[in-house]
């Protein structure tokens, strides 16, 4: 019997016969074997990463449970999927600000950086465990709990929880935190917050690489530099555009920006030392020096300009740093930009520190020097430019008298066209002081000459006082003599307190001729002063309060108006004068000043006070001109008390005089009549047209041409020497004669 096969086989059969015509598949059934092995490892990859996942117990619910979780907790597994890394912004400082605002933004408490800084987690120590079906029950139903909290009756502790038992030895093992790296700087391990600096220089600690020009901040800056402009202090010549725009800067930087802009950061300056200097020989072993620069709102190249200049002209041994002292500027280039430029540019040397309130030059003075930790502490105003070998002289001698405070000879370097003046490099002359309150420069007197040598010598120089900007001394003595009035306020009249303190308390003050700084002297300041105080003239009624005893009267003869002014409390500086033993202003003048003019001396004058006319009532008056300049003598009417500008002297040497200046018959500009002008120049103490004879009648005969003062008729501004006559306009006499 024959067999008949099924339908469904007949069916089976034709597709079979079909397929096997198809090429894909005659190549599948081909490479079946191939096919079979990539689908095994295909399988077991996927396998494995099944166990990867849940060996590193992680538990991430999906489907129905996890649209049950609690909000809070579902959304911090989202986080915990993955997270965007934030990258701060190129200005680092301001990024450290964010988390604390947006925390505060969103209610949440914000988070303490240095905690953070200080948690370090545990170490993870991989075992293996061995667990059955049951045991893996629990371990999920534990991590359940975990993500979905337990109703309220469950939240109860069944018993007193923290065990008396000590940890075993291997918890406490578990539980030590990483190692972390030291903080170092050169090598030297520091302490956290030993480094009390916003930046240090990173030249020398760091790896730097060129950047590209359109990437690079400082191109822009060093693009404006012209080549060899302004070099060995040559004068800057800019065009008409440029004069113009230089001419608005001025207005507000109180020199020309554009010029400086123009001129190379570490340009060249002419050596005007004294030909002596080149010769000597300095020790080699000298101190070394912590050089201190004060800055608020400082325009860029200049401040940059002196930090250059300092690196570059003070050998590598003996600079021990350059601390910056940031006094509260809001300049947007004295921000990041700064900070950046100190770290790719300078050395670590340089370092950075930034005042959060403004204190004024003193205080910011005082934050430096605490900072500082070289033998000699220098101090430096933020546009100065050095010379060659300035600062060996200076720690030469501070090696030799530990007590001395010494400052080199400022040179001038030009508001208008930044050209470096310089003479012969003999000349130069030392600090005085008026009585006014004012420094000023004198020239060197001839005793002090012979005292080191001839006028040609490169000794030092004694100065009765120095200008405050410049100076060093030895750190330690610094702070024995007092280092600075902490109570004065912003800036001025610190100068002269620390010079009177200086001599008075058996330190020295010198001027030491081979040292040579150039300077910038502005004609203003252009930053203003907290609560637009008269800072000078307060500081200065402290100055006088402590160091000058009786002679302040001179001072308030010229500032009437600080009689009444709060000072503040001098209790503290008279306590120190009293412990230092310091000697009276008297000496000072005597033995520091003896050429110091003194108003209302017996030693120094016959008459002093206001000169009156008795028939008119009018005195002689400078009508307000400057002291510094020569001026027509005038007269205006008598004031009813001593003011300054009424107050003049008949001295020992027949001299009409004020402080510094003396009437003298002007030769030039002679009036009709035989009448000539009578003006106020500085004294030189050679008779001849400043001599003049005082009568018993009232008369003032000047001793060169024989004429008399007199107040024209008609005039009442001026007064001229006139040919000798019996009128009531000739006749003068002071308020006070001494006998």
């Amino acid at each position: 019997m024959s067999l008949r096969s099924s339908p469904l086989t007949i069916r089976s059969k034709m597709i079979l016969t079909q397929l096997k015509r198809n090429p894909f598949f005659h190549a599948a059934f081909r490479y079946k074997v191939v096919i079979a092995v990539a689908v095994f490892f295909l399988f077991a990859w996927m396998q494995l990463g099944t166990l990867r996942s849940k060996g590193d117990n992680e538990f991430v619910p999906s489907g129905p449970d996890y649209q049950k979780a609690e909000p809070a907790v579902a959304e911090a597994i989202k986080q915990k999927k993955g997270k965007a890394k934030e990258y701060p912004d190129f200005d680092y400082k301001y990024d450290l600000k964010r988390p604390a605002a947006a925390a505060a933004a969103a209610n949440v408490p914000s988070v303490d950086l240095n905690e953070i800084e200080n948690m370090v987690p545990p170490k993870r120590e991989h075992i293996a465990v061995e667990a059955d079906e049951e045991e893996q029950e629990v371990v999920d139903e534990s991590a359940a709990k975990l993500l979905f909290p337990p109703s309220d009756k469950d939240q109860r502790p069944s018993r007193d929880l923290g065990s008396k038992r000590p940890p075993s030895k291997k918890a406490v093992e578990l539980r030590k935190p990483y190692v972390r790296r030291k903080n170092t700087l050169n090598g030297v391990s520091m302490k956290r917050g030993d480094i009390p600096f916003e930046v240090v220089g990173g030249r020398d600690l760091y790896k730097t690489e060129q950047l590209d020009a359109a990437y690079d901040e400082f191109a822009a800056d060093e693009a404006k530099v012209v080549p060899g402009l302004g070099e060995y202090g040559e004068p800057v010549k800019l065009s008409t555009s440029e004069e113009a725009l230089a001419k608005k800067v001025m207005e507000k930087e109180a020199f020309n920006l554009v010029a400086s802009d123009k001129i190379s950061l570490r340009r060249n300056v002419p050596d005007t030392r004294d030909p002596q200097c080149k010769k000597v020989q300095y020790d080699k072993e000298l101190p070394t020096v912590s050089v201190v620069i004060i800055f608020t709102n400082e325009a860029w190249t200049p401040l940059l300009r002196t930090i250059w200049s300092v690196l570059d002209k003070t050998p590598d041994e003996y600079l021990h740093e350059i601390i910056l002292v940031d006094d509260f500027s809001d300049k947007k280039h004295l921000g990041g930009k700064l900070e950046r430029y100190i770290q790719r540019k300078f050395p670590s040397k340089v370092r950075l520190k930034r005042l959060h309130e403004r204190n004024g030059l003193i205080k910011a003075r005082l934050v430096g020097a605490e900072l500082a930790t070289g033998d000699v502490l220098m101090f430096l105003d933020s546009h100065c430019e050095c010379g060659d070998d300035w600062v060996q002289p200076l720690l030469q001698r501070i090696k030799e008298e530990p007590k001395a405070f010494v400052v080199p000879i400022i040179d001038v370097i030009d508001d208008k066209t930044m050209e470096y003046y310089h003479g012969n490099g003999v000349y130069f002359q030392i600090g005085g002081f008026t009585w006014s309150g004012h420094f000023n420069w004198i020239d060197i007197p001839e005793h002090e000459n012979r005292r080191r040598g001839g006028s040609n010598s490169i000794e030092p120089t004694r100065t009765p006082t120095m200008a405050g900007g410049l100076f060093a001394v030895d750190r330690e003595y610094f702070w024995e003599i007092g280092s600075y009035d902490d109570e004065m306020e912003v800036w001025g009249g610190e100068n002269l307190e620390m010079s009177f303190r200086i001599w008075q308390c058996g330190g020295v003050l010198e001027t030491i001729p081979c040292s040579r700084v150039g300077h910038i002297f502005r004609s203003f300041h252009p930053y203003s002063f907290p609560g637009n105080k008269d800072t000078h003239g307060i500081n200065t009624a402290r100055t006088v309060e402590v160091w000058m005893d009786d002679y302040k009267r001179l001072f308030y003869m010229n500032r009437p108006d600080l009689l009444s002014a709060d000072i503040g409390k001098t209790e503290k500086r008279k306590a120190l004068k009293e412990r230092l033993q310091c000697k009276p202003f008297k000496w000072y003048l005597d033995n520091v000043f003896p050429q110091k003019f003194i108003l209302d001396d017996p030693d120094h004058v016959f008459a002093y006070g206001r000169v009156r006319n008795p028939d008119t009532s009018t005195c002689f008056d400078t009508l307000q001109n400057d002291e510094k300049d020569s001026y027509n003598l005038g007269i205006y009417p008598c004031h009813n008390f001593v003011a300054a500008s009424q107050f003049f002297s008949f001295s020992k040497k027949y001299e009409l005089r004020r402080e510094d200046n003396c009437a003298e018959v002007s030769q030039f500009g002679g009036l009709p009549g035989g009448v000539e002008r009578v003006q106020m120049v500085a004294c030189h103490g050679n008779g001849a047209g400043q001599e003049w004879i005082h009568t018993k009648q009232g008369r003032f005969i000047n001793k060169e041409t024989n004429k008399c003062l007199d107040a024209r008729a008609g005039n009442t501004e001026e007064l001229v020497a006139a040919p000798c006559k019996a009128v009531k306009s000739q006749i003068w006499y002071f308020d006070n004669y001494v006998s």
